[in-house]
């Protein structure tokens, strides 16, 4: 009898046979493979490996030649939605055989987040004071100091080749910076698609040097993205241009003199008093 396996995957869809593969497997093996027998064996070896945490039979498969996967309910503590899955083979003039017992996450199981490794694992925002984090050797992001990067202006800017910065960026760098402004502040944020005017035509801009300028600004408006940089189509209210409306549509009562009211006081009615 095989192993228990806890991988996380799933067999609930069953893999198409090809004509070769299936010539053998014939209606009667397919029959005792998912027979009352069948489903009492797989059964009885999942409880061997587990003594409790057995539930309800959950129905059985077919995924490959002379096998059948019986499924059961997990009733194991902190394993909900998880179920047990029990390989039964059987060959021609054979008998029944135990393959493969899996524990197996089901739809609505918890199953861990997605492993990853330690040096992806820093997120924008993680970076506090006095923590390090180098560049990778090979960032492509970066490219030496004497190779120029592409763009005139900021090669300029970067000084004499050779002399200048160790590293500057590369054309992927530019890229990569370019996606993520985009995204982050773009002309397709809900922000910018409910604003009337757009940045690139903002007082408040301050404009970036080299191929980036042409796309990309930096918003110096307190009141809006102070400090961030900003796509040229993209947009908020506190636009240069924006103007309150000179005229009020709310209607306003009309002032009137107190003095110019006669106040009459009427007698009082007898109506009132009854016997």
């Amino acid at each position: 009898m095989g192993q228990v396996n806890t991988e996380v995957g799933t067999d609930q869809e069953a893999v198409s046979l090809s004509t070769d593969q299936a010539s053998d497997f014939d209606d009667a093996l397919r029959e005792r493979l998912a027979s009352d027998e069948a489903r009492a064996a797989a059964r009885a070896a999942v409880e061997e490996f587990s003594a409790d945490g057995v539930g309800e039979y959950l129905g059985s498969v077919v995924e490959a030649p002379f096998t059948t996967t019986h499924r059961f309910a997990s009733d194991l503590a902190g394993y909900r939605g998880w179920y047990w899955a029990c390989v039964l083979a059987l060959v021609p003039g054979g008998e029944l055989t135990v393959d493969e017992i899996s524990l197996l996450p089901g739809a609505d199981a918890v199953v861990a987040p997605e492993w990853v490794p330690w040096e992806k694992r820093v997120r924008p925002g993680d970076l506090g004071a006095g923590d390090l984090l180098p560049p990778a050797e090979d960032d492509e992001r970066l490219v030496p100091g004497q190779v120029l990067s592409g763009d005139d202006d900021l090669d300029e800017l970067a000084g004499p080749v050779g002399l200048g910065r160790p590293q500057h960026l590369s054309r992927e760098g530019r890229s990569e910076a370019a996606v993520r402004w985009a995204a982050a502040r773009g002309p397709d944020s809900e922000i910018a698609r409910g604003a009337k005017h757009s940045c690139g035509t903002c007082g408040f801009l301050l404009p970036l040097t080299g191929s980036l300028g042409s796309m990309f600004g930096v918003c110096a408006n307190e009141y809006s993205a102070d400090g961030q940089v900003v796509h040229l189509q993209y947009g908020c209210g506190a636009h240069s241009d924006v103007q309150v409306a000179a005229e009020s549509d709310t209607p306003v009562a009309e002032a009137y003199d107190d003095s110019a009211v006669d106040v009459l006081e009427l007698p009082q009615s007898d109506s009132l008093e009854h016997d």
